[in-house]
């Protein structure tokens, strides 16, 4: 059982990361670059501060240009009323979505907040906005230019806020495993008498259009990790095995707690002849995982819920489905974010929660439910850091743009990648998950 906070709880991983910094708080970062302006990364290479050193960003990745000095030395009061006036300037014109793992003083300004799934349908609830402004990350905004009307602006306040574990299958890679599969598959779009194929691809969300336009070309559909079962069923029922990528850990969690057997979960090194496999196990296959992953949910660990246990008894433990398999059959649920969110608010007696998920939403209920104990299964603030490239100057710089009639940052995908991915994606909003 949780006993009742005493004092606000201050939801802000920026405070927290400041404190750290000036020696106001002992808790641990991975980073104290993450205390600093995202400008001061934009012209490097990489995914900022805070990224796995394994996280190698593709060459020619989205950089962002320089940000005006107004906005990058203004204080965070200033930066909130300047936000504050450029959304009521623009009234209706503009809506602005926020991933849950955004930081608390952007999502504050969000018109929607959700996940990827939720914000992929907000995109299409906002058709008469001249301008979505999407703080999240490149995948995100290309989905919502994919959903939105020609006309529709939609805009990326940073644009390096990419996302690693989206980067982790490229366009070419996911091609040639496509023809390798072939060589031992047979042709990939001949039915059995079943009428099934030998493969369907699926596409976790958080992907390119590229590779979404892929799957939509191939009969496949994207899922998000709120519809992943009922993609997974509705891929199996149109296939002999589903290709599943970037995630491994999304695709192994779900489709073995739908009952396929490990050994019938090969993975796909794309940098190995048949990804690592023989012939016999792709054929044997009913899931072939690529070898991708989140590197946020990849820090979860058996060992912190074994912590919070003995620190916590009685402790609930929730983790997402892109931590590891050992981490999610440890934890007593796993779930999407918008999961995560909906089991805290149903719980009606005061509980404590350890919960595996990007920080900035676990801070976030953790404020929201002061009649809880909330803490974040990782004792080290480490906030995802291309979610965090995302900072109330740019916010305020795109919005104040849009006020003087100029868009900055748009996100637009081409026709020919933009009609398959619209297949894929309309695939994905039909499948309601369970």
């Amino acid at each position: 059982m949780s006993t009742l906070s005493l004092t606000p709880i201050d939801p802000s991983v920026d405070h927290a990361l400041q404190a750290i910094v000036t020696g106001a708080s002992t808790d641990a970062t991975c980073t104290t670059d993450l205390a600093a302006g995202p400008w001061d990364f934009d012209t490097r290479p990489g995914y900022g501060p805070g990224s796995s050193m394994g996280d190698v960003i593709p060459t020619g990745a989205p950089r962002q240009g320089e940000l005006p000095a107004a906005y990058r030395e203004a204080g965070e009061d200033e930066l909130d009323a300047r936000i504050r006036a450029a959304k009521q300037t623009l009234g209706d014109r503009v809506v602005v979505l926020g991933h849950f793992y955004q930081r608390e003083e952007v999502v504050r300004h969000a018109d929607y907040v959700g996940d990827s799934f939720q914000l992929a349908n907000a995109a299409l609830e906002h058709p008469d906005a001249e301008a979505i402004v999407f703080c999240g990350v490149h995948f995100m905004a290309e989905t919502a230019d994919l959903l939105s009307r020609p006309e529709q602006s939609v805009i990326l306040p940073n644009l390096a806020a990419g996302c690693s574990m989206a980067d982790m299958a490229d366009i070419d890679q996911v091609e040639d495993c496509w023809e390798q599969l072939a060589d031992v598959l047979g042709p990939l779009d001949e039915a059995d008498a079943d009428g099934r194929v030998p493969v369907i691809p699926v596409t976790y969300m958080n992907s390119s259009a590229a590779i979404k336009g892929f799957v939509g070309r191939h009969g496949g559909i994207v899922c998000t990790s709120s519809n992943a079962a009922t993609v997974l069923e509705w891929a199996f029922a149109r296939g002999r095995r589903v290709l599943f990528f970037p995630d491994q850990h999304l695709g192994r969690n779900t489709a073995k707690a739908m009952g396929v057997p490990l050994d019938r979960m090969p993975m796909w090194n794309p940098r190995r002849p048949l990804g690592g496999s023989t012939a016999e196990q792709l054929e044997d296959s009913q899931v072939i995982l690529w070898h991708g992953f989140c590197s946020v949910h990849r820090r979860f660990t058996v060992d912190q819920i074994d912590q919070a246990r003995a620190e916590h008894p009685g402790v609930r433990v929730i983790v997402h489905p892109e931590c590891p398999m050992e981490v999610v059959d440890a934890a007593d649920e796993a779930g999407s974010t918008d999961y995560i969110r909906k089991a805290i608010a149903a719980a009606t007696e005061p509980t404590t929660f350890a919960v595996g998920t990007e920080i900035n939403l676990v801070r976030r209920l953790a404020a929201q439910y002061p009649q809880h104990e909330i803490f974040c299964l990782d004792p080290v603030v480490c906030p995802c850091s291309t979610m965090y490239r995302i900072h109330p100057g740019y916010l305020a710089w795109v919005l104040e743009e849009l006020v003087a009639g100029r868009v900055q940052n748009r996100i637009r995908v081409t026709s020919d990648v933009a009609d398959p991915a619209r297949v894929a994606l309309e695939r994905m909003l039909a499948a309601k998950p369970r």
